[in-house]
């Protein structure tokens, strides 16, 4: 008995391990290794000591309220939830960081998704923090932008950035 539970245990880790588990499908990925394609060059600097993953991060140092564009992804997608997930760590920030996404629909405008549920404050090691954005079918997008928010002063490191796209019955953001 306690090796089918221990061998239930483990392929459901292996199936949460892919891609989340749930249909998810990468579609871009930043690994901050260095400062190429980001999109706000002053302010921000590489740190190759402070990383998540062990090979640099992007470090911004905020005085205030400030949003830093990352980057920008061109797809056609409609019918999907597009997930952008990072890490972060925050050290003596007064006020809060998170994730902001901007898609584009042709002809609509512009609509966004902060990340204000996994905004971090104060001194946090690094957490993964995520938000979503729910197309309904019909509903098109032609470029996504990613941004950090950051509303106060402190320092902020970013790390590993993964924009998915799954079914979109899927609710839940890990």
């Amino acid at each position: 008995m306690k090796r089918a539970q221990l061998m239930f245990i483990v392929v459901a880790i292996l199936i949460a391990g892919c891609e989340g588990g749930r249909g998810a499908k990468q579609i871009a990925s930043f690994p901050l290794d260095s400062l190429q394609g980001v999109l706000t060059q002053s302010g921000v600097e590489l740190d190759k000591k402070i990383s998540s993953d062990g090979h640099g991060s992007l470090k911004i140092t905020s005085a205030g309220w400030t949003t830093i564009r990352l980057f920008e992804v061109e797809l056609n997608l409609d019918d999907v939830v597009l997930i952008y997930r990072a890490r972060l760590k925050v050290k003596d920030l007064d006020g809060y960081a998170f994730l902001e996404m901007w898609v584009n629909a042709p002809g609509r405008g512009e609509f966004f998704s902060k990340g204000l549920n996994d905004a971090l404050t104060e001194t946090a090691g690094w957490a993964t923090v995520s938000t979503p954005f729910y197309l309904q079918k019909g509903d098109f997008v032609d470029r996504v932008k990613l941004n950090l928010v950051i509303t106060g002063p402190g320092t902020v490191w970013i790390d590993d950035i993964v924009l998915t796209k799954g079914p979109l019955e899927q609710k839940r953001v890990d």
